[in-house]
């Protein structure tokens, strides 16, 4: 064999080692961060879900209050229509007061409740007086204390109203402006199918 060809088969040899060396150097390093692998200051490394455990469970004895307490018991009340139901109430409550009507009232109050109103509404049928009241608008409304007690629920309610109160007495007739801030407390039996709210307590409320 010639003396240039035993120099090209050495040269060929050689770069055949290198290409070989250089190829076992690529495929047997570990390419970038591997599974489990963690970064800078032990954060997750790129490309790889961050393993969390399950997410704890809320304690199954919550004990719930106020309004959450009301849905819990009775998932088909509704605040604004109790709002709209406890508004026109009031109104015909006052109404029924003044003109002494008892059969509207005994539907709506407490016996308690009632009881006081007839102590009153006595008292002034025996001064020989009449009254009538008329709304200006709509009394303000609003809900300050929600609480569930086994089977009754119990929803305290301030009213700000303003109307006009004609009372009529063996003196005359007078008219007058009034302003009045009442807490109304209505109570209702949550095992009963009756929707009904109740009257049950009348305190006096700041404006």
């Amino acid at each position: 064999m010639p003396p240039t060809q035993i120099i090209e088969l050495v040269i060929v040899g050689i770069l055949a080692a290198v290409v070989l060396y250089n190829l076992y150097s690529v495929l047997g390093r570990r390419i970038g961060r591997q599974p489990g692998e963690t970064g800078p200051q032990g954060e997750p490394a790129q490309g790889t879900a961050e393993r969390r455990g399950p997410e704890p469970a809320a304690p199954a004895d919550v004990e719930l209050s106020g309004l959450a307490a009301l849905k819990a018991r009775d998932p088909a009340f509704e605040v604004e229509k109790f709002l709209q139901g406890a508004r026109s109430a009031y109104e015909m409550i006052v109404r029924a007061f003044a003109t002494g009507d008892r059969a509207a009232l005994k539907g709506l109050l407490s016996a308690e409740v009632m009881a006081g109103f007839e102590r009153a509404m006595a008292e002034r049928e025996a001064q020989g007086r009449t009254e009538d009241v008329a709304f200006e608008h709509p009394p303000r409304i609003d809900i300050e204390e929600t609480q569930v007690e086994g089977d009754r629920a119990l929803i305290r309610v301030r009213f700000l109203a303003e109307f006009t109160s004609k009372v009529s007495g063996p003196e005359g007739e007078t008219s007058r402006e009034r302003r009045t801030a009442e807490a109304w407390t209505f109570e209702r039996d949550l095992s009963s199918r009756d929707p009904n709210w109740t009257l049950v307590r009348v305190d006096a409320a700041e404006a």
